[in-house]
């Protein structure tokens, strides 16, 4: 029988996926895991609490309201003619994002990113339960039993009921989450709402429970195209091969052997590596620039009595020699267009006016006599109120001294949100009317508050015969 037949005992097979090695990332403190805890802190302490804000008159602060297509931000009310600034905003996020990988490569991946954070959560309740790395991977090695079922169920538990709270809380920022919350006790929750409760909270278990490294190796797009954006002078953990190496091992408190370099080939930067790479072997593009393995070689130098900064944030040009040059032409060029976008959006933001008009000529008669023989344009008026609460707006109009606004000052009252339809009917008498086509301006005013205003300009037409 050929080798290259199936049967054959010397046949070799090539899988196209790697299996999946279990990863248990031993637990390590310094400087850089005290910026992950407070990033943590950060991020979910705003996550979870954020939605449970109000702002003004029982007004939640953060509410995407899709249903009536309304937006509320801290002190702004957006709506969708406002989708510019959603627009702006995701360049700004991209530009950003582009910054601080040029400069720091992958901080956004180790620090915030959304599966960074809920697995670092995830792995620390699975430490308070099932103990340090050895310990679970001695569990998870053992027969089943009583200890290892209550061990391994009460982790699940936690991290459904930890799920279904993240999956709730995401939910708060389209429905206001104080309804949600009494809702959720008699079931009287929406289909998508409890699509999504569900949804989110199931992705939040699986992908921080379980898939964990695997989504930044095969399902994060950032890593593949990360590159694009490094260079030589972005800085990277890199560990220092002219310093580390020959590597081997030696005793605690022993002289530093001749012929070996700093590395004692200890191996606690790999265990310590959520994604289970070796720093060591160079740049990849598995890594998440998370720093525990800085955290665990500097820990081990200074117990071995050596300098820290084997393995360090540095750059390739900076190892070789080269020098540390972090800020370059395209630094100062993402910067400037970063704190551009930034100035431009707060400035329309600030200058922004929530209400808006629109008129239109009545299309059925461009123009009318009166009963007392003065000539009359109607024009259909609409006023968005874009604001958070009702106001009430007077209606005038400029442009043509002499005429007279039907019915004079004209008021019209719009809910949040609403759009207000009125009719409005511009009269004027022979002797005022100069010229066939007269520039008017109509203007809106909300009463109890002069800066709501909006104007807009129209035509007043009058008949030929009129000047004959």
């Amino acid at each position: 029988m050929s080798s290259s037949e199936p049967n054959s005992p010397n046949q070799e097979y090539d899988s196209l996926y790697a299996k999946r090695k279990e990863i248990y990332p031993r637990e390590v403190h310094g400087i850089f895991a005290s910026w992950r805890v407070a990033m943590v802190a950060l991020t979910l302490g705003l996550y979870y609490i954020l939605p449970w804000i109000n702002w003004g008159e029982g007004r939640q602060a953060l509410l995407f309201d899709l249903p009536n297509r309304k937006f509320n931000i801290f002190m702004l009310t957006l709506w969708p003619q406002d989708l510019i600034y959603l627009s702006a905003l995701l360049i700004i996020s991209a530009l950003a994002l582009f910054l601080f990988t040029t400069v720091g490569g992958r901080l956004w991946c180790g620090y915030a990113c959304p599966q960074t954070v809920w697995t670092e959560v995830f792995l620390w309740i699975e430490r308070k339960i099932e103990g340090s790395r050895p310990q679970q991977m001695k569990l998870a090695k053992s027969p089943w039993n009583m200890n290892k079922i209550i061990k391994k169920g009460g982790k699940h538990v936690i991290w459904i009921l930890f799920s279904l709270w993240t999956g709730f809380t995401f939910v708060g920022y389209f429905t206001p989450i104080r309804e949600l919350m009494h809702a959720v006790p008699t079931w009287d929750m929406g289909p998508w709402e409890s699509f999504w409760i569900f949804f989110y909270g199931f992705a939040t278990y699986g992908n921080a429970g379980w898939l964990r490294e695997q989504v930044c190796i095969y399902m994060c797009p950032y890593a593949r195209f990360q590159s694009v954006m490094f260079d030589d002078n972005t800085l990277i953990i890199s560990y220092d091969e002219k310093r580390g190496d020959p590597r081997g091992t030696r005793k605690r408190g022993s002289d530093k052997p001749t012929d070996k370099g700093d590395c004692i080939d200890c191996s606690l930067c790999v265990q310590a590596c959520p994604t289970g790479i070796d720093i060591r072997d160079g740049l990849q593009y598995q890594c998440i620039a998370c720093a525990a393995c800085i955290d665990a070689c500097d820990d081990v130098m200074k117990k071995m009595d050596y300098d820290p900064g084997l393995i360090r944030y540095t750059t390739l040009n900076e190892i070789s020699g080269k020098g540390l040059h972090i800020f370059r032409p395209r630094v100062y060029l993402y910067t400037t267009i970063l704190i551009g976008l930034i100035l431009a959006m707060s400035w329309s933001l600030y200058t922004r006016i929530p209400v808006s008009l629109d008129v239109n000529r009545d299309r059925n008669i461009l123009y009318r006599e009166a009963n007392n023989g003065d000539l009359e344009n109607v024009f259909k008026l609409k006023i968005m109120n874009q604001d958070s609460k009702p106001h009430k707006f007077v209606i005038t109009m400029e442009g043509l001294p002499g005429s007279v606004l039907d019915p004079d000052e004209k008021e019209i009252t719009a809910a949040s949100g609403e759009t207000a339809n009125t009719l409005v009917r511009v009269r004027a008498s022979e002797d005022v009317i100069k010229d066939r086509s007269t520039n008017i301006t109509i203007k809106v005013t909300a009463i109890d508050d002069e800066k709501l205003t909006d104007e807009e300009d129209a035509r007043f037409l009058a008949p030929a015969d009129w000047f004959r």
